[in-house]
Parts: structure tokens; sequence; C-alpha cells
């Protein structure tokens, strides 16, 4: 099975309102950019990606919660965050029977996500210096 089987089984175990709930922030981060990638990753965690990794989502007894890898660097004007928020990396956004989902927010999360990861790939890309040879004079 592909990641995004793995994940559309995930969904459809889920009995109670996790379902729709997990459903709709996973729609709205394949909506915020064409290129996301979704992976399976620590026996059981839909995962989103684009040039790294942008956030990992559960379905947890009584919450489903959306953890973004680089929460702590990216703009959250509109508050989605409310858990973690006393880490240096990690923050993640805990929702709750009854909560709804701001979309156009969490679409606006993604992408900043996905700009900070491509900016950290820029910094991080290795220059190119040519090796020093050492030439003999004969």
């Amino acid at each position: 099975m592909n990641p995004s089987e793995r994940i559309d089984q995930l969904i459809a175990g889920l009995t109670d309102w996790r379902r729709k709930t997990l459903a709709s922030i996973r729609k709205s981060i394949l909506e915020a950019d064409r290129e996301i990638i979704e992976e399976w990753k620590w026996m059981g965690s839909p995962v989103w990606s684009r040039d790294g990794m942008i956030a990992v989502g559960n379905a947890h007894k009584d919450k489903v919660k959306l953890t973004f890898s680089n929460g702590a660097s990216l703009p959250d004007p509109d508050k989605l965050f409310n858990a973690g928020l006393q880490g240096n990396r990690w923050r993640a956004l805990d929702l709750f029977e009854g909560d709804k989902l701001n979309t156009r927010a969490l679409k606006n999360l993604v992408r900043a996500a996905i700009e900070y990861n491509q900016l950290k790939l820029k910094t991080k890309a290795p220059t190119r210096t040519r090796a020093k040879t050492n030439k003999s004079t004969k």
C-alpha cells in the first residue's frame, strides 16, 4: 500500500468526529500546494512534505493533532497553534470535538511552512568550490 492509501485507510477506520476532522485537515493541506507529498512514518502517522516535512497528523482518543515540524519559525497571524507553544521547533494545532477548522488560515500556514523549507534548502545548498591541486613544475 502506498502512503496515500494508508492515510485513506486510517481515516476510514475512524468511526467518530475525528474522521471528518482529519479528512478536512488533509484536504486543506493538499489544496494548499499541488506538489505536497503524502508519507507514512513512525508506524502509523500521516506526514505531509514538500522540500522537507511540513506537518504530521494524528487522531488521538479525544483530539486530532496536527504538528508542524518547524512551527516555531512560522508566522501564525490567525493564532492556529494552540499546543507545544513552549518548544523551540515544533508547534501544534489540537482540534477537539466541535471545533471548527479555519481552512484558509491552515492553507496559509502550510504555504508558510513550504516557504520556510525552501529557504532552508537554499541556505544549506553546498557551494561548489574547485579543489586546489598541486601543480608540479618540471
